[in-house]
């Protein structure tokens, strides 16, 4: 059984213009899954659909087997959540807050809250108002991680962390929780982090779920292809060719995301398109993420 599910759900907030139009997306137990997304592609939509804040027009939801809104109390202590707007009571002490979540989940772990605030050198005495932003972002990721929930959703998690503590801080929670099998999803801009812990891309774009793939196949198995104008008459005569995700013109040269391996695509290209001067590469996450949205509307 899936940990979190989503089947066909669409949700509009204004008539006729979906946020998300018909997604369907299953994460397993022990998955540590990255969702990218430009924004308004309807990523905290869905986080928010997954922790019951949001009630889809059309479509299913479960966490757990079930559906998140019917025993709310008891699908989130089984759930850590960070939001990307999340804020803490600024009158309290960052001791104040750990002790109030304490009292809220049974399955508090004391010695990793204390761990993982000693090494981020959290100043328990301080309100939280008091905070930089990123610290404050580091309490609340403390507070989401330190019941190791088994489910962990994290919307934009790195937001106001500097990139040094945003690694290390992230990789270390990130660690610790994938050790014990705590499944994972998280939202992020930043592409790096996302290749470095995700171990499955999905990509939402247009209210529409658009790549779901293991990040190893993603660096394997897709590739850039560069095609000289002229070899091509039309963006949907490359989008009509089996694999290809997105087709863009720029500067003389059409730009192709496929779904094939480098050196396979460019042989089937020179071959299907009568052009010898095609050439394909492997793309990075980043790259990749650019050419798939500027190359589709």
């Amino acid at each position: 059984m899936a940990v979190l599910e989503f089947r066909d759900v669409i949700l509009a907030y204004q008539r006729g213009r979906p946020v998300l139009d018909g997604v369907s997306l299953q994460v397993e137990a022990g998955q540590v899954v990255g969702l990218l997304g430009r924004n308004g592609a309807g990523k905290t939509t869905l986080l928010r659909i997954a922790m019951g804040m949001l009630v889809p027009q059309s479509g299913r939801v479960t966490v757990f087997g079930e559906d998140p809104r019917a025993d709310v109390v008891g699908v989130r202590r089984r759930i850590g959540y960070v939001s990307e707007v999340q804020e803490l009571p600024p009158f309290m002490s960052v001791k104040d807050v750990l002790t109030l979540h304490r009292s809220l989940y049974p399955d508090w772990d004391d010695a990793l809250a204390e761990r993982l605030g000693s090494r981020f050198q959290l100043p328990i005495g301080a309100r939280i108002g008091k905070l930089s932003k990123g610290q404050a972002r580091q309490v609340a990721l403390l507070c989401a991680i330190s019941h190791r929930p088994e489910l962990l959703i994290l919307d934009e998690p790195a937001g106001g962390l500097d990139p040094a503590t945003r690694r290390e801080f992230l990789e270390t929670s990130i660690n610790y929780l994938a050790e014990s099998g705590t499944t994972i999803l998280f939202s992020s801009h930043h592409m790096t982090d996302v290749e470095r812990m995700a171990s499955r891309l999905v990509m939402v774009h247009n209210g529409q779920l658009w790549l779901d793939s293991d990040v190893d196949q993603v660096k394997e198995g897709y590739c850039l292809a560069l095609i000289p104008e002229d070899d091509v008459a039309s963006t949907d005569l490359l989008l009509g060719i089996p694999g290809c995700l997105s087709a863009r013109l720029r500067d003389g040269v059409w730009r192709a995301i496929f779904e094939r391996a480098p050196g396979k695509c460019e042989t089937d290209l020179q071959r299907e398109l009568g052009c010898p001067s095609v050439r394909c590469s492997r793309v990075g996450l980043e790259d990749m993420f650019i050419e798939l949205v500027g190359g589709r509307s």
